[in-house]
């Protein structure tokens, strides 16, 4: 059965590939895999049944001088399972960069990518400066450092906030950062407060939930 269907499903994948133009947005970041084995992923979800928070897969660092930073990995392997709303929140978002996020890639000719949306947030009265090369992520026993970012707000390169401002980018990695596994990550070497083991256990508790609500759709 399998393999009728994989001779089904060829034709169709060839079909779409050679009339459709590429559009990063729609391409795993990270682990980046052909359509149909992407559909066999078992982590791979359908969208519209997540009900988790964007704060539920984001790494949080709280470093000197009132600075907050959040990054949520745009996995779709992740983001399928937030709320509908949240969902289209972030792919529309990554689908505006779409010309400069190819740009970045193309520059660094890695075979795949992981894109994160991180932002900054200032508590404290007066001016902040953060220094957003300074994010290391640590994952597979490697530390990540941003290749390129792509500026999400109006004066995000002058890396200075406002009480109560956010400033925030699309952060492009080596896509062999793997969201599967334990990832920490850091800023002006203040470790984040995330533990990420639990983040991947509420995953798969959701990713559970997410398969019964599209299954009882299909009654």
């Amino acid at each position: 059965m399998i393999r009728s269907l994989a001779l089904v499903i060829g034709p169709m994948v060839l079909m779409a590939c050679a009339t459709a133009s590429p559009v990063i947005a729609q391409t795993p970041p990270a682990g980046a895999v052909s359509a149909v084995a992407d559909t066999l992923d078992p982590n791979w979800v359908p969208a519209g049944f997540g009900t988790l928070r964007q704060d539920d897969i984001a790494l949080k660092i709280s470093p000197a001088n009132g600075l907050q930073v959040r990054a949520i990995p745009l996995d779709e392997r992740l983001i399928r399972l937030l709320s509908p709303d949240s969902y289209r929140a972030l792919r529309d978002m990554q689908t505006s960069k779409t010309a400069q996020l190819q740009a970045i890639k193309d520059r660094s000719r890695l075979p795949n990518y992981s894109i994160w949306y991180v932002s900054f947030f200032a508590l404290e009265q007066g001016e902040t400066r953060f220094s957003p090369q300074e994010f290391i992520i640590s994952n597979t026993g490697r530390d990540f450092r941003p290749l390129d970012m792509v500026p999400l707000t109006p004066g995000f390169g002058e890396y200075r906030l406002k009480q109560r401002e956010v400033q925030s980018a699309l952060f492009v990695f080596d896509g062999q950062i793997d969201v599967n596994q334990p990832v920490t990550s850091q800023m002006e070497s203040i470790p984040s407060v995330t533990d990420w083991s639990s983040v991947l256990q509420r995953v798969e508790r959701e990713r559970a939930l997410v398969r019964s609500r599209a299954a009882g759709t299909k009654k």
